[in-house]
């Protein structure tokens, strides 16, 4: 089983709120059906979510009431991404499910506690794809927090073990150094988990922690013996070879 993380600047106009790029986003199910691999899908929010996060601040839980109508947006928002992955899924005739982190998972100060897997279990073994995005969630601490997409794929890797995680961004993959600042930024095409840059050096930051949280995520997942591939999904045909165990332009994280 593999886990595919497609990340909210692929799938979303990150600068223009609540829009879905839809093109992208068949094309990426189109590789995902042609793979004909078992899978658990995760999403991010990018413009149906991060937007309306930042401009309520719920990042920083709740602070006071004009949040509530912001969480409330939020969640609402980035149901109706899910939705639009989950009506191009059923097109492609891949039978999916929607998961939302609202009703499984539960965080402590900003810090994923605990995800209920039985939805995903039951889920794979009808051979249904389960769907999951990151959302604003309850918090024990903080009374909301965010739970990005990547908190999801760490904790769901956990449980099921996957035999690789594919973090479907829109860069190449990850280099040295941030490239959208740095014209000699270098790729990564191979590399140890311990040999990553700090999160302090990729720091292209959102509300759910950027590409400095994303690094953080995959060392962790490399520690526990989970290959990780991050590829573009901008180029078409790097999802599919990179489902069927091909090497793609990219960056391959071993450890473990």
């Amino acid at each position: 089983m593999i886990i595919v993380k497609l990340g909210g600047s692929v799938i979303t106009d990150k600068n223009r709120e609540n829009t879905a790029r839809k093109r992208v986003i068949k094309r990426l199910i189109q590789e995902i059906k042609k793979a004909d691999r078992r899978i658990i899908l995760v999403h991010g929010a990018g413009s149906f979510g991060h937007i309306h996060a930042e401009r309520y601040h719920l990042d920083k839980g709740f602070e006071n009431e004009e949040q509530l109508k912001g969480f409330s947006i939020t969640h609402l928002n980035v149901r109706r991404l899910n939705r639009i992955i989950i009506d191009c899924l059923q097109r492609q005739g891949i039978p999916s499910i929607s998961i939302p982190p609202l009703s499984v998972v539960e965080m402590s100060d900003g810090r994923l506690r605990y995800i209920s897997t039985g939805c995903f279990v039951r889920a794979l073994s009808l051979n249904l794809t389960p769907v999951t995005f990151g959302d604003v969630v309850f918090d024990e601490r903080r009374g909301f927090s965010i739970c990005s997409g990547d908190m999801l794929v760490l904790g769901l890797s956990r449980y099921f073990e996957p035999e690789r995680v594919i973090f479907v961004i829109d860069e190449d993959g990850i280099f040295d150094k941030d490239p959208k600042l740095h014209g000699n930024a270098k790729l990564l095409t191979t590399i140890d988990y311990r040999d990553l840059p700090s999160s302090s050096e990729m720091v292209y930051p959102d509300v759910t922690g950027g590409m400095g949280g994303k690094i953080e995520v995959i060392k962790r997942l490399a520690e526990q013996g989970t290959e990780v591939v991050v590829v573009n999904g901008n180029k078409r045909g790097r999802l599919y070879r990179s489902l069927k165990g091909e090497r793609v332009k990219g960056t391959l994280v071993t450890g473990g």
